[in-house]
């Protein structure tokens, strides 16, 4: 269905009835804790985009509206309003777990995780529950950004092992009715690729068009858009005489999806993979493979307000739905092939035009806006609110209704331990686990695990610079350092928000477990989370995470039933899962104190609880109910 174009002259009320107008308004109605509810307003849904800058006291100015006007008119359509009916696939049903494989097992002592280390460790991932292991980058790479810098897709990197290691990962994952579902980057190559070698080699090469690659003064870069690793998001090749865009690392060179001869390459890689017997993809930041033709600057009060000047000429840009659509049709049209975006900055409304089952595109998005509380970001040193987290929740579970699926996690590889974001407290550390391993196992969605995290592994507490290995840290650092800041405030902000805290190895037993030799990272030495001493507690986080599991994996209601939210106190989240006279109820403390809830239906049976099985619910309490 065709989306209202929208101008200058459009009203504040058409600009909500726009997909990503409604995303950005009920974005920033949550980000300063107001409801959207104030568009219903008649005066304020009258006054037309072109009245802003008046109205805002220059706080918006004409350029800040054409931009905005510009970015709507890069969706042109209009999601179904239910998406359609319910459809049942594997991946709803499923436990996905997120293996780093740098820091997972390491078989051969060398300190660096590795393929035969996965294998060792397939029967305890059944074991817990797992019906699908999501794989981070193993292909060949200088590393510079952990693997995500791929120098040839057609190959595993040394360190992790061969070709016939993986072929014997896949055989042990199907042998146990287990899927692989592997990482696939394809917003941005290597530097050391030989497409990009190739590209600054020769002027007539056709790879030369497969990148962003512009010629220019040395000093001056094409435009201003910047980095997400800091510094401009261009680099300059003397030897070549050209500028290169890059959105991460300056080793992390972007693909030009504009290139048909070069999506077709893609094409072909993905289904060399699918032939060896991969069963899905995870695809890292693939809202960004299109940008706004010509590459202009981006606005500056659009870049004060994200933090990144010149993400509206890329996180939706014209032809992304054109290029998902292309890829699913020629690289993965098959109902047993998972497609997973991560889509960072896309609301519900755009979710649904990537996951509804009428656009052939993608089957779930990963989302990061749940992450931090409004008004922060990723490297504030602060206490997470999860009442945030109940408001978001509820917002989504409603939006995306029956026909559109939501993944559900919190932790991953590229953020710290979500345990020690809500409280850093140790005594607290284990409820935590459990109240947020019951959030994620009993809302609507599929939910995703990070290795670790089924123990209630947390932050570690890092000393020094030195100790941390992750180049948006290392750079983060330098560019502090040159602003002036002094050493000890430096590392506070890095620490806070440095993915390292999720990149240390995986703690087996009280030894570690993990290498016989010294690992590529080691955390604070702490190793009293452990699988080893949990596995048989039934106290444990591990434990918690089994039960959960198995008790998802035996109701209908828990995977596709409704979301009922319930009326409850703000620092308490009651919903309930219905389905075909099958009803759970869900109860939750969201603070660091007692609360009195209100009683369960009669006749209700508790199935799990921790921190209570009453109306008494201690500190981040959790309970599960079956009502019928």
């Amino acid at each position: 269905m065709p989306a209202h174009e929208l101008t200058r002259r459009s009203r504040v009320r058409e600009l909500y009835a726009h997909p990503l107008g409604r995303d950005v308004v009920e974005s920033l109605a949550l980000q300063v804790g107001r409801s959207p509810k104030w568009i219903d307003n008649p005066f304020v849904g009258s006054v037309r985009l072109s009245a802003l800058p008046k109205l805002t006291g220059g706080r918006i100015d004409d350029a800040f509206v054409d931009a905005l006007v510009a970015l709507l008119a890069t969706v042109p359509d209009v999601p179904a309003p239910n998406g359609g009916p319910l459809r049942e696939a594997w991946f709803k049903e499923a436990v996905f777990y997120q293996v780093y494989p740098r820091s997972f097992q390491d078989s051969d002592g060398d300190g660096i995780g590795d393929l035969r280390g996965i294998l060792s460790r397939l029967d305890y991932l059944k074991g817990l529950g797992v019906d699908a292991l999501w794989l981070s980058p193993i292909y060949d790479s200088p590393m510079d950004d952990m693997g995500y810098d791929i120098r040839d897709y057609r190959a595993i990197l040394a360190e992790f092992g061969t070709l016939d290691d993986f072929d014997a990962l896949v055989a042990g994952l199907h042998e146990r009715g287990m899927r692989l579902v592997m990482d696939l980057v394809v917003n941005h190559t290597s530097d050391e690729h030989p497409w990009f070698q190739e590209a600054l080699r020769d002027p007539a090469s056709p790879y030369r068009d497969y990148y962003f690659l512009r010629e220019g003064d040395p000093g001056t870069p094409p435009n201003n858009w910047r980095s997400f690793f800091s510094g401009s998001a261009w680099r300059w090749f003397p030897e070549a005489g050209l500028w290169g865009l890059h959105l991460f690392s300056s080793k992390q060179m972007d693909l030009n999806w504009e290139n048909e001869r070069m999506r077709a390459e893609i094409v072909e890689m993905v289904r060399w993979w699918r032939d060896r017997g991969v069963d899905g993809f995870r695809l890292d930041v693939i809202n960004y493979i299109s940008k706004t033709p010509g590459l202009p600057d981006g606005n500056r009060l659009i870049g004060d307000l994200i933090g990144w000047t010149g993400m509206e000429h890329y996180f939706h840009g014209p032809r992304l739905h054109h290029h998902l659509r292309q890829l699913r049709a020629e690289a993965f049209d098959d109902p047993d092939c998972v497609a997973i975006g991560e889509t960072p900055g896309i609301g519900p409304q755009m979710g649904k035009l990537m996951v509804g089952d009428d656009r052939r595109e993608l089957d779930m998005v990963f989302n990061f806006e749940h992450l931090e509380t409004p008004g922060r970001n990723r490297f504030d040193d602060y206490r997470y609110d999860l009442r945030f987290l109940k408001r978001y929740y509820t917002r989504w579970q409603a939006e995306y209704g029956t026909g559109y699926w939501m993944s559900l996690f919190f932790d991953n590889h590229d953020n710290p331990r979500f345990v020690s974001k809500v409280d850093p407290r140790p005594e607290h550390a284990v409820a935590i686990a459990k109240l947020l391993a019951t959030i994620q196992f009993t809302l609507r969605g599929t939910p995703f695990l990070y290795q670790g995290q089924e123990i209630g592994m947390v932050n570690q507490a890092f000393t020094s610079l030195d100790q941390l290995r992750d180049v948006e840290s290392i750079n983060l650092a330098a560019e502090l350092t040159a602003s002036g800041m002094d050493a000890d405030a430096v590392f506070a902000r890095v620490l806070a928000g440095s993915r390292d805290h999720t990149r240390v190895p995986m703690a087996w037993d009280a030894a570690g477990g993990f290498t016989t030799g010294t690992p590529w990272i080691e955390g604070d030495g702490d190793l009293t989370i452990n699988v080893a001493d949990q596995g048989g507690d039934a106290a444990s986080v591990l434990e918690w995470h089994r039960s959960l599991i198995a008790l998802r994996r035996g109701s209908r209601a828990l995977i596709y039933g409704d979301t009922v939210t319930e009326r409850s106190p703000r620092d308490q989240w009651r919903y309930r899962r219905v389905l075909d006279g099958e009803e759970c109820l869900v109860v939750l403390n969201l603070t660091d104190r007692p609360v009195r809830t209100a009683a369960p239906p009669a006749g209700a049976e508790l199935l799990l609880a921790n921190g209570g099985e009453g109306r008494d619910l201690d500190a981040y309490g959790a309970q599960l109910w079956r009502v019928s």
